[in-house]
């Protein structure tokens, strides 16, 4: 169906609701389950938490650490007290925006709990983000407010002076009250949070999601495949600030009222040991994580896990039989988006197919579509098209018209669907790289490498890679009189991390006298492309 009229809103600060794109350039919204006929009212920090504490108790492990554990019960006395200070000590009114820095921690999740308690809106960002990047942020979302780690505080203050900054502790310090914070009644279609994209031009959008996207993807994804369970302990490696570990490491655990192991830092023996020591029976992570555990020997750790997911990048089927060969583990693969929120297809089990994605998660619908919009046979490529209960609304609009068409999400995936319903990825429809689950902006590097002075031109592109998927590859002019070397490569790869998110660095650097060109003065990228491919065959 259509795009239904808002409900009123509890948002005394409009700056969200005044820039959804219209509805008639929203895509169609259908909500199929009975899991998804959510009330008019709806505040899903109060539904994650509050909700199961009433129904569980307060005393299950909820958030877990390599050295504390905090009960259901104490993740609420500490959002309560959190929700207070915000609106107390600091002013926060319903949809302010608060920006949260941090890395996967208890205190991050807490911050964002008490931020949809008191009926606020998150930016959630990533810990590795530069100044320059958490300035565009500041610019695109307006925040009223920064929560952030203390270690983290130094590139925020830098990026944006000029905004009130609050650390944990800072929250933390003030006594508790007496009584709980009562949760605003914010309307089920209010804004909860601006997810970033990475955006292929560099610049990214922020993408909108209500109050009930973010219980639908637990409702639909989590339930019907995922199928956790109150006694399941999930632990991953991708950031809270990234949707994909938002669900996996919040939201689907919180629902059901399981707990969740969060770790500043995972390599990939850390992180194998880590699930063996504690028990963990849920993981989510990207493939490139899955070969490294195997690859560090580390098979005989795993055996406790009863579900792995994958998500951020295409599975290759090796990696799925490797993986199964050496722990008898399938692991679900999985097609998301931040602009639908979470995963759409999928599957588990015996539903799985080696090598494909899998079919459309219950709640959901996709087509293959043809680029006049009419779907395509089986068995024929074609752009892979969505719709269910979230989809993309982009903060004012910015290139909705782009991803939503004719009422479908239209994903940027090239994909093929066979007569069982199945779906198989086939390449990304643009130039996002997609590096271990990441996505990285080829336009972003090379803006970064172009600010050393040693540079006169460059071009980036995604180059195949046999455990990252894909890496970037940049092609570099150098101004005259600087010779090429090992050494200036090593040189541009540590001025792109100083300037930029060290994951999106140049992991190859190649010294080209030009780049090819089109009359017109563009650059022809596809043959890039096909000097990066050669890379990994000449190996």
């Amino acid at each position: 169906m259509l795009a239904m009229p808002l409900s009123p809103s509890a948002h005394v600060d409009t700056f969200c609701r005044d820039r959804l794109p219209p509805l008639d350039r929203w895509p169609d919204l259908h909500f199929d389950l009975p899991e998804l006929a959510y009330p008019e009212r709806l505040n899903c920090a109060e539904e994650l938490l509050d909700a199961t504490v009433r129904r569980l108790g307060p005393d299950r492990p909820c958030l877990r650490t390599p050295t504390e554990t905090w009960t259901y019960g104490d993740l609420l006395r500490r959002v309560d007290r959190l929700a207070w200070t915000l609106v107390e000590d600091h002013g926060l009114v319903p949809g302010n925006r608060v920006l949260l820095r941090g890395p996967n921690n208890p205190w991050l999740v807490a911050s964002w709990l008490a931020v949809l308690k008191a009926g606020g809106v998150v930016v959630t960002t990533m810990p590795l983000l530069r100044p320059v990047e958490i300035a565009t942020l500041v610019e695109i979302t307006a925040p009223n407010l920064a929560v952030c780690d203390h270690r983290y505080t130094e590139d925020l203050v830098k990026a944006a002076p000029s905004l009130p900054l609050l650390t944990y502790g800072d929250l933390d310090s003030r006594p508790a009250r007496p009584e709980p914070f009562p949760a605003v009644a914010t309307a089920a279609d209010d804004v909860a949070l601006l997810a970033p994209t990475s955006g292929t031009t560099g610049r990214p959008k922020a993408t909108m999601h209500f109050h009930r996207d973010v219980l639908a993807n637990a409702d639909t994804f989590a339930k019907y495949v995922v199928r956790p369970s109150p006694d399941d302990v999930f632990t991953g490696t991708p950031p809270i600030g990234f949707t994909f570990g938002l669900g996996g490491l919040v939201v689907f655990p919180l629902r059901v009222g399981a707990s969740s192991l969060l770790l500043e830092r995972a390599p990939a023996g850390e992180l194998a040991d880590a699930i063996a020591s504690f028990g963990v029976t849920v993981l989510f992570t990207a493939p490139t994580a899955y070969r490294a555990m195997l690859a560090a020997g580390k098979a005989s750790s795993l055996r406790g896990l009863r579900r792995c997911v994958s998500a951020g990048e295409h599975l290759p089927r090796t990696v799925w039989e490797s993986f199964h060969q050496a722990t008898g583990i399938r692991i679900i693969d999985g097609i998301g988006g931040t602009e639908m929120l979470h995963v759409f297809i999928s599957a588990a089990d015996d539903d799985i197919r080696p090598g494909a994605t899998g079919r459309v998660v219950p709640g959901y619908r996709a087509a293959v579509l043809d680029e006049a919009g009419l779907p395509v046979p089986d068995g024929v490529p074609g752009r892979l098209a969505v719709t269910g209960p979230t989809g993309c609304r982009y903060l004012s609009g910015d290139r909705q018209e782009i991803y939503v068409q004719g009422g479908w999400n239209i994903t940027g995936d090239t994909y093929i669907r066979d007569a069982d319903g199945y779906f198989w990825f086939q390449a990304r429809s643009d130039d996002m790289i997609i590096s271990a689950g990441y996505n990285i902006a080829g336009p972003e590097v090379e803006q970064a490498l172009l600010g050393h002075p040693d540079v006169l031109e460059t071009a980036v592109v995604a180059a195949p890679d046999a455990q990252r998927g894909s890496i970037v590859q940049a092609f570099v002019v150098l101004r005259e009189g600087v010779p090429a070397s090992a050494v200036k490569a090593v040189e541009l790869q540590e001025f792109t991390k100083a300037a930029i998110a060290p994951y999106k660095y140049p992991r190859v650097v190649e010294f080209v006298e030009a780049l090819p060109k089109t009359n017109s003065g563009k650059i022809q990228r596809y043959r890039l492309r096909e000097t990066a491919a050669r890379r990994l065959t000449d190996v």
